[in-house]
Order: C-alpha cells, then structure tokens, then sequence
C-alpha cells in the first residue's frame, strides 16, 4: 500500500465514523432514546420501555459482533475492551460514579452530545466539564490516583477475560467457537425481553433499538475490518487506522470527549490527529443539530439557579472521572462493550445502572424535602 492509499482509506475511515457518528445523533434526539431516562422512567413510573430499547439495542450490537467473528473480520481480543484481567473493582468504582453522575447531569455523555446539538447550553457545560475531568483521569492527577488503586485489583486469566474466551477454554473449544455461540445466545435473550413491550414492535420504538445496535455494529465494521491492516507500510505491523487505542474501536464518548478538547486546545501541535473518536463527537453533535433544526426543536436553554448548576457541574466531574475509570460510558460500555462479552464491559454496564437508580432515588429524595 502507497503513503497515498493508505492517507486516503484513513480519510475513509475517518468520514465513515462521523457519517455513522451523525445517524446516531440524529436518530437519538428523534427517539429520545436515553439510558439515564429509561433507569428513570423504571424506578418512578413503573415503565420499562426504555430499558428494553436500550436491551434491544445492545443485543442487536451482540448479534452483529458474534456475526464479525464468525466471518473472521474480528476477534474479541483485537478491540479496545481486550485484556486478560477482569478488572472489576474500576468497573464497579467507575461504573457507579457514572451512573450517579448522568442522573446529576440529566443525561449521559451521548445523550449530553444530542442536547448541545440541539441548543442545550447546561449540556455544553456538562460536556466540558466531563472532558476535563475524564482528561484528568486518563493522564493527569486523578489518573495516578486510578493507576494506584482499583486498577491494580482484578482477576487474570490466562485467555482474554471474555464470556466466549472463558468458556472456550473450560470446554476445549476455539474462542471464536465460543464467543459466537454466547453472543448469539445472549442476543436471543436480550431481544426476546425488549421485544415483549408491544411498543417496540413497531415505529419508532422498535427503529431507536435496532438502529442504535446497528450504528454500533456499523463502526465495529469499520474500524475492525475495513479499517484495519495485516501490515502497516510504515511500521510492517497490524494496525487499526484513526483510533487512539490502535485497536478496534465501537462508539463510546466519554474518552473521545476528552480527546477532543485535547485536540482543539493543542490544534497547532503537528502530532494531535484527528481520530474516529473526536469525529464521532462532532458527529453526533452535527446529526442532532440537524434534526432539532429541522423540527423546529432547537432552543436555547440555560441553568435555572445556582443548584442546577452545582448539580451539573458535580454530574459532569463524576461522569468524567467514573467513565474514564470503568473504561466506557453508557453505550461505550453498555452497548459497545457488551457486545464483545468482556468481563469488565458487563460489570461496568451493571454497575451503570446501579449508580443511575441511586441517582434517580437522590433526586426524588431532594425533591420531596425541598416540598
């Protein structure tokens, strides 16, 4: 491969996550799908709607992995999520502080995306302040705090530590073997749960499931196969293009927040490059942006007092901090991360919704007393 093919499948890759990035944008803030509001509407209202979309969701994203190994065009410990210890204590620490913090922040960090693009400047202070901590956590003071604490508890296994993996080793079977046969079992069972609420059997229920664990799959497809090379004609090694992992990459944003900012605070430093996770920022901004324009829903929107700023501006440091430590947000993890099995995506996605029911119980509680 030539400087050129190569600089221009790198362009493709690149335009690929921010198309896909754009459809996740726009379809999120026509559905309204949202992980903080499906804990939400389940814990106060006794609805489980969401929570089986955001389920379908997920399944449909493990259907399609299972379906990439199966093809060949990827395996579990060439993405992002590989590693051969299960670190639970990061992803159940990192994973609560989320939970709580996006409940703070009325959203998580995509749904925080959807709402900037769409004028919501409480969002676009959340957002900022979730990149700086999320930041510092990957490389500034709270990053050293992470390193010498939960990061150094977990349980190493001799394979990837991922359901397919694991059981394939127990059973003296190929993990590709495995992983297929769990991803497609797990995905059966995700769906048939979500697809029991009548409303997501049809419409736009049925459309934010699918459509947010196909846009899921879609960049799985395009960093892990077409993005990637056997031999990198600079290097002569594997590589994944435009990712900063160097591996696979799904959608998760919490991280790429982060990357982003660092990028346009140092713009001019010849080596920052673009990378499909500050694209999908943009794009899920841009693709939200567009709806809301286009549905007259765009409006300016500002904090009502000083508590709903101290609330949002606690939401954004936890969901900085908590994400970056449980290595994903909520489709980063809950959606992203899941479909490939691991360990440590299951117990951060688990440890998610925990964090978001103590949220969502916190601010009754503060509502009652201020009543």
């Amino acid at each position: 491969m030539t400087t050129d093919e190569l600089s221009r499948l790198t362009q493709a890759v690149l335009w690929g996550a921010f198309l896909l990035a754009a459809l996740l944008g726009a379809l999120v803030q026509r559905t309204g799908f949202c992980t903080m509001g499906a804990v939400s509407d389940a814990v106060l209202l006794g609805s489980w709607t969401r929570l089986r979309q955001w389920a379908l969701a997920t399944g449909t994203a493990m259907a399609g992995f299972a379906g990439l190994v199966a093809l060949g065009w990827l395996r579990p410990d060439q993405t992002l999520y590989a590693s051969t210890r299960w670190l639970w204590l990061s992803a159940l620490s990192g994973g609560l502080l989320f939970g709580f913090g996006m409940v703070l922040s009325s959203g998580c960090v995509s749904k925080t995306l959807v709402r900037v693009g769409a004028g919501n400047l409480k969002a676009l202070v959340v957002l900022l302040v979730a990149a700086l901590s999320g930041f510092a956590t990957l490389k500034g003071l709270t990053a050293v705090l992470r390193s010498l604490t939960v990061d150094r508890v977990g349980v190493g296994f001799g394979v990837n530590a991922d359901l397919g993996s694991l059981a394939a080793a127990a059973g003296g079977f190929s993990p590709a073997a495995g992983g297929v046969a769990l991803g497609l079992l797990g995905a059966l069972a995700l769906a048939a749960w979500a697809l029991r609420e009548p409303e997501l059997r049809s419409g736009w229920g049925l459309g934010a499931g699918l459509g947010v664990g196909l846009l899921v799959l879609g960049m799985w497809v395009l960093t892990g196969h077409v993005g990637h090379l056997q031999e990198h004609p600079e290097t002569l090694e594997q590589a994944w293009l435009a990712t900063n992992s160097t591996r696979a990459e799904g959608f998760s944003f919490i991280a790429p927040s982060a990357f982003a900012l660092d990028w346009l605070l140092f713009f001019s430093d010849a080596k920052k490059h673009l990378t499909v996770g500050i694209v999908s920022v943009a794009g899920v901004v841009a693709g939200s942006a567009a709806v809301a324009l286009a549905r007259r829903q765009f409006r300016w929107e500002g904090f009502a007092s000083t508590g709903d700023l101290g609330h949002h501006l606690a939401g954004g440091l936890l969901m900085g901090v908590g994400g970056v430590t449980a290595m994903g947000c909520s489709i980063g993890q809950g959606v992203t991360g899941v479909s490939t099995l691991s360990l440590t995506s299951l117990t951060a996605a688990a440890a998610m919704v925990a964090g978001a029911v103590a949220g969502v119980r916190y601010q009754a509680w503060r509502l009652d007393r201020a009543a």
